[in-house]
């Protein structure tokens, strides 16, 4: 698969991972922090902040990866 595709393809699934990730975790949030401690929200939110990008880091390396020859 060329690179170009791969990395069109790559951001669009990043893209879903980001609006799907915030959205989960804001779900979880409101349901089972609602009545928390304003020191565990801020964990909560630095955690799952930070966490969305290991798998938006394998995506990138899927994208960024070495393209296939052609065989002759």
């Amino acid at each position: 698969m060329p690179v170009r595709l791969r990395k069109f393809i790559g951001t669009f699934i990043i893209l879903a991972l980001v609006v799907l990730y915030a959205l989960v975790a804001t779900t979880v949030a409101t349901y089972q922090l609602a009545e928390s401690a304003w020191y565990v929200h801020l964990l909560y939110f630095l955690f799952t902040g930070l966490l969305w990008v290991v798998p938006a880091m394998f995506v990138i390396r899927w994208m960024e990866g070495p393209a296939k020859k052609k065989p002759l």
